[in-house]
């Protein structure tokens, strides 16, 4: 009798699945990594569904295919106006982890929580701490998706964009620009993977909400990162804003849930 798949040591099956799967990537004929880049990848691949399970996984999925996909909206219009992700829109381990290193704590978190690494007090104001981190692993990808079908749509279809902070008009591609394409773009991104993470029930139907939410709130304060401070710090790179980017979407994920359930009792 072939063993369940619930009883098949997760991480074995993390391993396997990732090495064939990022195997086709690797000579697959349209580079989404480049080599590095599907090193790291593995690696965090194996990480979510040894933590997280196919659950976990589908997410993160949902969203390197999804912003790879929107990366390559209007690719050779973006290249000729000098706009466009470097090395054709192909993630590097820099790219990996700007996008996904809160979501990656969070799924560590969860993780050494039912293991019994980490044991909760029983005193703790937060009754459920799993329930509060997959929220910020779902609210992370939903911020960085809409951050990035955001900035592509509004990169490629952008009528009129403007900067944040002033509003004045300011050529597409500028840091801290933004647009009705882009913005309307960003939030269908959002809601999509939330309602994917709903669909496979790693968040309820108010999660989706809280991550739309937070997700909003991020992103455009990203923008505004980008349009005062990215110019003067040499360190603040697109990758690390990222990874500030996607820290506040689940951080404001998380404690709005917090406070919604302070405020009705849970």
């Amino acid at each position: 009798m072939l063993p369940s798949i619930n009883s098949v040591n997760p991480w074995l099956v993390g391993v396997g699945l990732n090495t064939i799967l990022l195997g086709l990537a690797a000579i697959a004929p349209k580079k989404l990594l480049t080599p590095a880049g599907l090193f790291h990848a593995w690696l965090l691949a194996i990480l979510i569904w040894g933590t997280l399970g196919w659950q976990g996984y589908a997410v993160v999925m949902f969203y390197f295919l999804v912003g790879s996909g929107v990366t390559r909206i209007g690719m050779a219009q973006k290249e000729a106006e000098g706009i466009a992700e470097k090395r054709s829109g192909a993630r590097g381990p820099e790219n990996v982890w700007g996008s996904a290193l809160t979501g990656a704590l969070c799924a560590l978190g969860v993780g050494l929580l039912n293991s019994g690494v980490l044991v909760p007090n029983p005193q703790s104001p937060i009754p459920n701490p799993q329930s509060l981190l997959l929220l910020g692993y779902v609210a992370s990808f939903s911020t960085k998706l809409a951050d990035t079908t955001a900035s592509e749509v509004g990169k490629a279809y952008g009528k009129s964009t403007f900067l944040i902070t002033t509003l004045q008009p300011v050529p597409r591609g500028t840091e801290g620009a933004v647009s009705l394409e882009g913005t309307l773009a960003g939030i269908v991104g959002s809601v999509a993977i939330a309602l994917v993470a709903w669909g496979v029930g790693l968040i309820d139907i108010l999660g989706v909400a809280w991550c739309v939410l937070a997700a909003f709130i991020a992103t455009n304060l990203e923008s505004v990162i980008g349009a005062t401070l990215q110019s003067k710090y040499t360190w603040l790179t697109n990758e690390v804003v990222n990874i500030f980017n996607t820290l506040i979407g689940a951080i404001a994920a998380v404690i709005f849930a917090w406070m919604w359930g302070i405020g009705h009792g849970a």
